[in-house]
């Protein structure tokens, strides 16, 4: 018999339908029984592509005398992290405090009144890796729960006054915003960095998008020539390292998870929408400043990944593709030395040393494929050019990808989240302008179309969709990503449906989100009642929801229609200043919204006819202090205030670079406007 779970869409909940656990999605319904049957609640938080979460189910939530246990002392309540990042991010700030760390599944027990008194994450099904077995878990809290309740509820608020008294912004003592200040921040990063294998920390190794994108920022401006090189320099090796394989998918396209190691070799193989979206700009970013190819070929790559599998026909991206397939990690995307060479024959040799490949492999007797050697040291390698090796390569992967679609598939979780498809339609949009790719933008535009028109209900936006169906009460950063995708989308197809679609939703925003004290709830005012209204600033693995409503403020105020946002946002980042330049690779998406409000922002309006060759002045490199404003004249109704009283001149495509609403003498020539656009004074 199918559990409730069977009358959700969430593809992680429904792989628990049919468990003999006696599931129920988060709601009122469970959280009365809880309170009418005086229950403990065990709220399990996970999510579809999460290895150890199918590990659980299969060991504890398919055991019968394990669901019994479940069944008669808890409420069992199960929840999909992606769909509800609000209980995910609340009690997942329990776990920290209560055990030091924290992952998924996410396994917590609650009072009926939904404080959390103990936490953990996978519990085995027998005691190991000095944990006790999740049975021995139920039994010893079912019987707290009968003989030491006090104890439980005592532990239980400690924890709840915790949480409530560190959900607030960093630090209330605020700093000045200077370039100093940021460059403090950015050298930090160059000095903890890992020069040995790339990134940052040890294992696992997770992607720093933000990181690097903070560091291209002041890279552009701000610092003396030395610096500016050494934020550069670190970037592009960040960028390098990842780029050589083992997380990065050199056969198919696409970034894993983070990696398990410190090498960027072995991956956990999940693949997420979000990481795949902030990564693909990272390296269009870093292809605009430094003209590698490579960095280019991994931005195309990556995207052209994500429209042949994680795209749906009318315009949604998917959430994520599983690690594992028929029932093993990682083996969709890994080889055996002999497959290798009956598949490319007499190119083994070549392949074998462009990779390193020896018959013991690099992972568990497989191989993960990991460059060995760069393109000019095998162009050395084998007297070809580094051009004619990249083109060989290329046609191999292919044959590769070929015969590794002919494998059964890990499972996609095809659910729709606004979010996470905002990260990637901002990438789209940008990389159509950049690349000049007409697909690219088709494909920002039938993604923009498909959340307007189906992620929002009654002017309200939502936060999933799957099958035809909208759930969930959208979140801050729903609101906020989407708002700073739709500015990117308008910069590069100037239709000013996605200017003020994004105006709309930042309007909204500051409306259902706005908290007196400062800042932003991540939750909007008429959700239903939590534990507490959470606001977490932290990044994580997506930006945090304040750092993105502060750029989304920042820069719709540099296109003129409320300049009084600015001064919003930059009361959001000042108690923030001081933790981000302490801690930055937590802080990397507010430290870029601070590079922002430091200026001076190009504010470029562009007016007339025939503007492709101002554009491709615009868009020639990448100036992360820049916001455009682009129409035909007269500019029609919606245009941004940053077009108004704009003539052209001499019946001639005009360029206004204005910083601070303070603008240059406007120009009909590109090489004039190319100038004007030339970094300022930090």
């Amino acid at each position: 018999m199918p559990n409730r779970l069977a009358r959700e869409t969430s593809p992680y909940l429904l792989q628990h339908a049919h468990n003999p656990v006696d599931w129920y999605p988060w709601g009122e319904e469970a959280l009365a029984k809880a309170r009418a049957e005086d229950k403990p609640i065990f709220l399990s938080i996970g999510y579809a592509a999460c290895h150890w979460c199918h590990v659980m189910e299969r060991e504890s939530f398919e055991d019968p005398l394990t669901a019994e246990l479940m069944n008669r002392h808890f409420v069992n309540i199960k929840v999909d992290r992606e769909e509800r990042p609000d209980l995910d991010s609340i009690y997942m700030a329990a776990t920290v405090a209560m055990t030091g760390s924290g992952g998924w599944p996410m396994s917590v027990f609650l009072t009926p009144d939904l404080q959390p008194f103990y936490c953990g994450t996978y519990f085995p099904p027998r005691p190991r890796y000095n944990m006790p077995s999740f049975r021995d878990v139920l039994t010893g809290i079912a019987n707290a729960w009968q003989n030491d309740r006090q104890e439980i509820f005592k532990v239980g608020g400690q924890v709840t006054e915790h949480l409530q008294r560190t959900n607030l912004l960093v630090s209330k003592a605020a700093l000045p915003l200077t370039p100093a200040l940021l460059d403090n921040a950015a050298e930090h990063l160059h000095q903890s960095y890992d020069w040995g294998f790339g990134g940052w920390g040890g294992a696992p190794k997770f992607p720093q998008p933000m990181t690097i994108e903070f560091l291209l920022a002041r890279a552009t401006h701000g610092a003396e020539p030395e610096k500016r090189a050494n934020f550069l320099k670190t970037a592009i090796h960040a960028l390098q390292a990842m780029a050589r394989g083992g997380m990065y998918d050199v056969v198919g396209g696409g970034f894993a998870r983070y990696s398990v190691d410190a090498l960027w070799r072995v991956p956990h193989f999940e693949k997420m929408l979000y990481d795949n979206a902030q990564l693909a700009l990272a390296y269009l970013h870093g292809y605009l400043l430094t003209g590698e190819v490579k960095f280019r070929q991994v931005c195309q790559e990556t995207l052209d990944f994500v429209l042949r599998e994680m795209r749906h026909p009318l315009g949604g991206f998917y959430s994520s593709l599983d690690a594992d397939s028929e029932g093993e990690e990682g083996k969709f995307y890994v080889w055996q030395f002999h497959e290798l060479q009956d598949v490319l024959g007499a190119e083994f040799d070549f392949f074998k040393t462009a990779y390193g490949l020896t018959p013991a492999g690099n992972w568990e007797g497989k191989i993960v494929l990991q460059r060995a050697l760069d393109d000019a040291t095998l162009a050395a390698r084998f007297a070809i050019s580094p051009a004619a090796v990249s083109e060989r390569l290329s046609r191999l992967h292919a044959r590769l990808l070929e015969v590794r679609s002919r494998r059964v598939r890990p499972a996609t979780d095809d659910k729709v989240l606004t979010a996470w498809n905002a990260l990637m339609l901002q990438a789209f949009a940008e990389a159509a302008r950049y690349l000049r790719r007409t697909d690219y933008l088709q494909a920002a535009q039938h993604n923009a179309r498909f959340l307007l028109e189906n992620l929002q209900v009654d002017g309200k936006l939502l936060r999933s969709w799957r099958d035809g169906t909208a759930r969930h009460t959208a979140y801050l950063e729903d609101y906020a990503a989407f708002g700073l995708a739709l500015l990117a989308l308008y910069q590069s197809d100037p239709d000013p449906t996605w200017y003020t679609a994004a105006l709309r939703l930042a309007d909204d925003m500051l409306h259902r989100f706005a908290d007196p004290s400062g800042g932003f709830f991540d939750t909007p005012a008429d959700h239903e009642p939590l534990l507490m209204r959470p606001k977490d600033t932290q990044d994580n693995a997506t930006p945090s929801g304040n750092a993105l409503a502060a750029h989304l403020l920042l820069q719709l105020s540099a296109y003129g229609d409320r300049p009084e946002w600015r001064h919003t946002a930059e009361e959001m980042l000042a108690p923030v200043l001081e933790t981000a330049v302490r801690y930055p690779t937590a802080f990397a998406k507010w430290l870029t919204a601070a590079d922002f409000a430091l200026g001076p922002v190009n504010e470029v309006a562009l007016v007339g006819d025939n503007l492709t060759e101002m554009l491709d002045v615009l868009w020639k490199t990448f100036r992360p202090r820049q916001v455009a404003a682009i129409a035909a004249f007269p500019p029609p109704l919606g245009s941004p205030a940053l077009l108004r009283d704009r003539p052209v001149l001499q019946c001639q495509p005009t360029a206004y670079v204005c910083r601070n609403f303070v603008c240059k003498q406007p120009c009909i020539s590109p090489t004039e406007f190319a100038a004007q656009l030339m970094p300022g004074e930090p």
